[in-house]
């Protein structure tokens, strides 16, 4: 992956450039952002905010364009997405290529296994020639056509396991979901893997469990065992970089659309395992976060609801605190409540939001559907708004998994109490979706205008892992995004050096100037 914001100031060139480009963000911010929303000194989420001429031209555009609405959210400058599994985010059709090239076989199941290909299996090159045999397979490994006679839920997650063996490639992978994210205008990625997974598995089992959470990260420390899993773990994202720069031409002299977008690893853990292989792997992620800039965070996988997560979800919670004492630089997002009532117990449903804020240590919270059923949710919603703990939501995925989708959905629940809100694909290649259909599900829903949807993209930006300060004063969910003091004069040093030092808000300036394009294309 490669960073693609400027690094630093090399010359007098390079100052005279930054000094440009700052008085071009500040005279662009002062003339496109709204003046502070009333009600913010207060606290209180603040109404729908002014809005600017070229805003309020981009929304009578779409207006009277209903029938070009796919093309400009894609076209819509959507920052990042913050909540992506690599593996479910690949195209489908991809996935069979990378099988097929693989040698691997198709079974009876649609599931793909290592060849040689034996009786009642086909080889996956098959698909590429045989249009049927290839959509059963699509059907098989993503929600298309869905449903088949099963809970969205059930058929969504065994897609995993059946294109499983095809996912061998994180560099390839990479490449197809970065170039995605570049064609629906996006800057920034952060996608989550399981590094090291066997070695972790390995030193989880000969280390064993120990409720004494000290003495188990002694052990997983002893001998420098989860030190050679950073080795190991740095050596996997070598191989990925390297095949990703070649997959997507990074080095030669046309790169592809993949090479612009900035990436960040966040690493998964296995939440429906046994608690030394859970321990183990926060561990693993937590130390490889504060020692290698590519990954940035942990997170738990694997459905809530699942024997072992709902068992030890408590437990799960108390690691995370434990090792965020020992890790307190490396960043937390935790999928928490993503639940609804007949899934599982009713007791179940009133806490896993809370406990992942609260003990957990989380920072952002993954889909957050339960939010109402949560004990004093009032108050949970209240203090996340306090302490900016931003959602990811996935609209698509939560209409698919949990049927929970318009007013069903905390969504605009979580906006009316000033949560911090950001939308996110989850695994849009298993759901046949992308970032652009969230924004549009998100207008459509919920009666989103141009202005509130520019907002939504910053906050993906703003509420994202990235080193360095923010363009934007804090808590923009409930005061509006107002630049900082640096950047409020036009062609300000200030402003230079705090885009030369900070990466969050160079790539929230680089947001910036892509508004101004995107809104004389539509505004005129």
């Amino acid at each position: 992956m490669r960073d693609v914001i400027v690094k630093s100031v090399h010359s007098s060139s390079r100052t005279r450039w930054l000094l440009t480009a700052a008085g071009l963000a500040a005279t662009a911010l002062a003339t496109s952002l709204p003046a502070t929303p009333a009600g913010a000194a207060s606290g209180v989420p603040p109404t729908p905010r002014p809005t600017t001429g070229a805003e309020s031209r981009t929304a009578a555009w779409l207006d009277a364009h209903p029938d070009a609405a796919e093309r400009f959210f894609r076209d819509l400058p959507k920052g990042g997405d913050l909540h992506n599994h690599l593996s479910g985010a690949v195209r489908t059709e991809y996935l069979i290529q990378l099988a097929a090239e693989d040698g691997l076989c198709i079974d009876a199941t649609m599931t793909a296994v290592a060849p040689p290909c034996a009786a009642g299996t086909r080889p996956a090159a098959d698909a590429l020639t045989d249009t049927g045999f290839r959509q059963e397979i699509v059907r098989a490994w993503s929600m298309q056509d869905f449903p088949q006679g099963e809970s969205g839920h059930d058929h969504f997650f065994a897609t995993f396991g059946k294109f499983g063996a095809a996912t061998s490639h994180r560099g390839k992978m990479l490449a197809d979901v970065a170039g995605t994210a570049a064609a629906q205008n996006q800057s920034y990625l952060e996608t989550m893997v399981s590094p090291a997974s066997a070695g972790a598995r390995k030193l989880a089992a000969e280390v064993g469990w120990d409720a004494d959470l000290a003495a188990m990260h002694r052990k997983l420390l002893a001998g420098g065992r989860l030190d050679q899993l950073i080795t190991d773990a740095e050596r996997e994202a070598d191989t990925a970089d390297a095949e990703f720069r070649e997959t997507a031409r990074c080095g030669s002299a046309r790169p592809g659309p993949a090479c612009r977008v900035t990436v960040r690893w966040i690493s998964q853990v296995s939440r429906n395992s046994a608690p030394e292989r859970v321990f183990t792997q926060i561990a693993l992620g937590l130390r490889l976060a504060e020692r290698d800039e590519r990954f940035v965070a942990v997170n738990l996988v694997q459905p809530e609801d699942g024997e072992i997560s709902l068992r030890d979800y408590r437990l799960h919670m108390r690691m995370l605190n434990y090792l965020h004492g020992v890790y307190p630089r490396a960043h937390i997002t935790l999928h928490a409540g993503e639940l609804v009532p007949g899934l599982v117990k009713p007791e179940d449903l009133t806490f896993h939001i809370d406990d992942a804020v609260r003990t957990g240590q989380a920072e952002r919270i993954g889909h957050g559907v339960d939010l109402v059923h949560e004990d004093d949710w009032r108050r949970l919603a209240r203090d996340m708004a306090r302490r900016r703990i931003a959602v990811e939501v996935p609209l698509t995925s939560n209409a698919q998994i949990l049927q929970v989708e318009g007013d069903e959905h905390p969504f605009p629940v979580y906006r009316k109490y000033g949560v911090p809100v950001v939308l996110s694909t989850d695994d849009p290649g298993v759901s046949r979706g992308d970032i652009g259909q969230e924004y549009s599900r998100a207008a459509r829903t919920y009666g989103l205008g141009y202005p509130e949807l520019k907002d939504l993209a910053r906050a993906s930006l703003e509420y994202a892992f990235l080193p360095g300060r923010s363009l934007w004063r804090p808590d923009p969910a409930r005061k509006g995004f107002r630049p900082v003091e640096e950047c409020r004069a036009a062609y300000s040093a200030r402003c230079a050096r705090l885009l030369a030092a900070n990466p969050k808000a160079r790539l929230e300036w680089q947001q910036e100037q892509s508004f101004r394009v995107f809104e004389a294309r539509y505004a005129g």
